[in-house]
């Protein structure tokens, strides 16, 4: 019987600890944003904010990621696969709106966000997940020439460097470095040669070394990052104030709202830096139980794809492990930050950091984890999609 847009019923078919994990990410999230936030939003009072305004504002996030991802779970694998190149292109056009001055919003010298008068939309968090479906899209379509350099990587690498060139115009080097992830992840597991991959990979840690070197401001950030402390109110500033916040922390923490260094020492608390605040009131076992939780969601999106791989579903699980790439890799990175492992990045932590763009995609993406799942559920019972 082939399987129509009915809407699946809520049942016990659903994988409800996937659905909760994320669920209870969002939640941390949502207290250690209100935590990381409420001093800087006391001091905002005279703009007409209250210390709840952070925590409002991720709340009403937080609810339209979860409607949006209701929504997105009624929709079928086979219709994103039917979609994917569209809205990779609307994604494309979001880049170029984005840089056009006068729409595009500037902050801090980045021009990254679209103003919708009640939030701002961020292009480059939602190219995520395009990126992913694209990806596996192309990947699928392309399975008989993954072997062949010019038919079956250079097409991909042409887009991807497109959207890659958009993305450093803003600058936001750090979605430019998940979104290359994921691509080059997708490529991988779709059976791109391993000789082309490993040539790749040196191109592009050599690219990414010149990328750093011809930037100012990107070297002065990894020269920061090599010893935040030996300039410790310049370049060290952020990192400094992170690994103190790391440090006070220590095995237990100080308990929730216990932290100093959210109290206007450390920059972007509630967005970049929320790890370091967890960690200062929450401690070591706090870092470990969020990085578990990460750790545990992305397993389960490659299972699900190795799953989907088992009933020939190569789309499917393609964009499961993508998407466990992707959620890794952003995770990774901010977390290296926070600890002084990597170069201070614009990069959010997902499910837990602010931001309206980011909390969308990221719920975008489990309703799609989601579905994947709930219909190779389906097709044990012997419904056909």
């Amino acid at each position: 019987m082939l399987y129509t847009t009915r809407a699946p019923k809520p049942s016990a078919e659903l994988d409800f600890s996937l659905l909760w994990l994320a669920l209870g990410l969002l939640a941390i999230g949502l207290v250690m944003v209100y935590s990381a936030s409420i001093a800087i939003a006391e001091a905002a009072r005279y703009t007409g904010h209250n210390g709840e305004y952070y925590l409002l504002r991720q709340g009403i996030f937080i609810v339209l990621g979860v409607g949006v991802g209701m929504a997105a779970f009624q929709v079928p694998m086979r219709v994103w696969q039917q979609a994917a190149p569209y809205l990779f292109l609307a994604g494309l056009l979001l880049l170029v709106v984005v840089l056009i001055p006068g729409i595009g919003r500037e902050v801090n010298g980045s021009r990254r966000w679209i103003p919708l008068g009640f939030a701002n939309l961020q292009p480059s968090e939602l190219m995520k997940f395009l990126a992913v479906l694209y990806a596996a899209d192309y990947t699928t379509r392309k399975a008989a020439f993954m072997h062949d350099f010019k038919k079956g990587f250079l097409p991909m690498a042409a887009v991807m460097l497109v959207a890659g060139a958009l993305l450093l115009q803003e600058p936001d080097f750090g979605a430019f470095v998940v979104i290359i992830s994921i691509a080059m992840g997708i490529l991988f597991l779709g059976g791109l040669n391993w000789k082309v991959f490993a040539g790749l990979v040196v191109v592009l840690l050599a690219g990414f070394v010149l990328l750093i070197l011809t930037s100012p401001y990107r070297l002065q950030r990894v020269l920061g990052f090599m010893d935040p402390f030996a300039d410790p109110y310049g370049k060290g500033y952020q990192l400094s104030h992170a690994l103190i916040a790391f440090g006070r922390g220590e095995w237990l923490g100080l308990g929730l709202g216990g932290s100093v260094e959210k109290l206007f020492y450390l920059p972007e608390a509630h967005t970049d830096f929320l790890l370091a605040v967890i960690a200062e009131e929450f401690g070591f076992v706090g870092v470990a139980v969020v990085i578990g939780l990460f750790a545990w969601l992305i397993v389960k999106a490659f299972v699900i794809g190795h799953r989907a791989a088992q009933l020939e579903r190569n789309f499917c699980a393609l964009v499961a492990q993508g998407i466990g790439i992707w959620l890794g890799v952003q995770a990774l990175i901010n977390m290296g930050v926070n600890v002084g492992l990597l170069p201070t990045k614009g990069l959010t932590l997902p499910f837990l950091s602010f931001g309206g763009s980011g909390i969308v995609a990221n719920c975008l993406a489990v309703a799609v984890l989601l579905r994947i799942d709930w219909e190779h559920r389906q097709m044990m019972r012997g419904k056909t999609f």
